[in-house]
């Protein structure tokens, strides 16, 4: 491989795309627009729930149980109605989330020491939200009864309590439970995608809309220098991307980056050569630019996205579709930015999903330089 000629290539490249302000904006703004997009307003984090309450009891013990609603970050105490056909107008309008009703006789079955039933209604057309609504209240109540359990036993005059269960939760590694802990690294993975596949599945095809490629033919230039010096300058833009990428989840979003920076680089590198592979074998198969685009958004992007685990759990997919997922490399790259980023984990954990990258990656080019041929089509 001659380098003159490689480079002669990479710089006719890095040309065309500083000439092409679509490229451009591509490659820095669209990287930018989805940390933002992702970070801010995805989210699966449930607070400041609208919430509607029904007291019939109005007592200061009441009053006490609705504090805890009301002082909880998950809640927003919001309507305070008179009877049950308020509080379903409020929930039919989407107005409130959540409805609690307290008994007449909550107080009195509380000081009574006896079991009291309280009524939570709340809006199920989104069931995952209302599943961690429902979960939320369920803590605010049993802490709550746990209190009221160890005062009963301290007025009883027991020094000594013991509970059979002392549960004391910790969360490692997302402390917060924030979800943009767990969509941010993920996002970076399909950032390379858009950059390795979406550019590079244009850049042979290009040559042949714009007849340009009979003058590569005529030239010395072989096949293997024709492609190294068509993707190197797009290995350079991924690199770049994943910089401003990484710079933005920390700095912007407080994503923890507890993993080496190198580390994340170098296995970053792997995977930027598998997209530029796929791209590039998209690239000699299509006729044109907007074939190429709607091929590089079905092959390359929308599997980053769902089969990833960036968006969606695998675990949870159907058992054949699981199986589908350990075929493309976005499920390996996804784990690894997630363990460097998250929980900070070396290259001894991750060495299988980098060789299953670099495997993917070697056969990729390989494909890509079977499927390219110097010729007129």
């Amino acid at each position: 491989m001659n380098f003159s000629r490689t480079w002669a290539i990479a710089k006719k490249e890095f040309f065309h795309i500083y000439r092409d302000p679509r490229s451009l904006a591509l490659v820095i703004l669209m990287p930018a627009l989805l940390m933002l997009l992702f970070g801010y307003a995805v989210t699966l984090d449930v607070k400041k729930v609208s919430m509607a309450v029904l007291d019939r009891d109005r007592s200061q013990e009441s009053l006490n149980f609705i504090h805890r609603f009301s002082a909880s970050p998950y809640f927003n105490l919001r309507f305070s109605v008179r009877d049950e056909k308020e509080m379903r107008r409020l929930i039919d309008q989407g107005e409130a989330k959540m409805g609690l009703v307290l008994p007449w006789d909550f107080s009195k079955t509380i000081k009574a020491e006896k079991v009291i039933s309280i009524q939570a209604l709340i809006d199920g057309a989104d069931a995952n939200t209302a599943n961690l609504i429902l979960s939320y209240a369920q803590a605010i109540a049993r802490q709550y009864t746990q209190e009221k359990t160890i005062l009963k036993v301290s007025r009883m005059g027991i020094e000594n309590l013991n509970l059979p269960i002392d549960a004391r939760p910790r969360v490692w590694f997302n402390e917060d439970l924030e979800s943009k802990n767990y969509f941010v690294p993920g996002l970076v993975a399909v950032i390379m995608s858009i950059i390795g596949v979406l550019l590079t599945g244009q850049v042979i095809v290009r040559e042949w809309e714009k007849g340009t490629m009979e003058l590569l033919i005529s030239t010395p230039v072989r096949k293997g220098e024709l492609m190294m010096g068509k993707l190197f300058p797009y290995f350079f833009l991924g690199l770049l991307d994943l910089s401003l990428a990484v710079l933005m989840g920390k700095w912007v979003f407080q994503v923890p980056l507890r993993g080496s920076v190198v580390l994340l680089f170098a296995l970053s590198c792997i995977y930027i050569f598998v997209a530029l592979a796929l791209g590039l074998t998209i690239s000699t198969f299509a006729r044109t630019q907007l074939l190429a685009n709607q091929m590089a958004m079905v092959i390359g992007f929308l599997p980053t996205f769902l089969l990833s685990g960036f968006t969606f759990v695998i675990a949870n997919m159907p058992t054949w579709l699981q199986i589908i997922t350990y075929g493309i490399a976005p499920r390996y790259y996804v784990t690894i930015l997630k363990e460097i980023f998250l929980k900070g984990v070396g290259f001894s954990f991750l060495w299988r999903e980098a060789l299953v990258l670099m495997v993917m990656a070697i056969a990729g080019l390989w494909v890509a330089a079977r499927s390219f041929k110097k010729e007129l089509r």
